[in-house]
């Protein structure tokens, strides 16, 4: 029987971040990777902005201000993400699966961690400023639900979160 190591993910997962989740277990370990993305992210728009501004990035703040996509459009880009994912993690060697999850994406992390008794969850997500200096991140807010240790790991880099 495999174990299972549970990644929601915000971010298309490149190269760097297989490696990361990869060297999570060893090459005789039977591990399978289930990836959570989710369909709505459900962000404040006055913390993105300070998100973005923390990064100096003008262009993107000034981006949070744009007309939010409907509904078709954000599930059509998070199953993008999905498949571009799951490619990557193919490509490295590793056996997964996912889908896009409906709802709050903690609750589906939880849920998903849950149901398969995983034995180990991963957050991938870009820098979040706000979120994470107070502890509102994705990754914090499933190690209180789960109370198990649950890893943040800042897409495209070797950068672990405090979590």
């Amino acid at each position: 029987m495999s174990d299972s190591i549970i990644i929601l993910t915000e971010e298309p997962l490149s190269a760097v971040d297989a490696e990361n989740i990869t060297d999570l277990y060893g090459p005789d370990d039977d591990v399978e990777l289930v990836l959570l993305v989710p369909a709505d992210t459900k962000r404040h728009l006055l913390v993105d902005v300070i998100d973005q501004l923390t990064m100096l990035d003008l262009p993107g703040a000034l981006h949070e201000f744009r007309e939010k996509p409907d509904t078709a459009t954000v599930r059509a880009a998070a199953q993008e993400t999905l498949d571009t994912s799951l490619a990557v993690l193919a490509a490295a060697g590793a056996k997964a699966s996912g889908r896009v999850a409906d709802g709050d994406a903690v609750a589906s992390l939880v849920a998903q961690v849950t149901e398969t008794g995983a034995r180990q969850a991963v957050v991938v997500t870009r820098p979040h400023a706000v979120a994470d200096t107070f502890r509102r991140d994705w990754a914090n807010q499933a190690q209180r639900k789960l109370g198990l240790p649950v890893l943040h790991l800042y897409a495209g880099s070797g950068f672990i979160g405090d979590s």
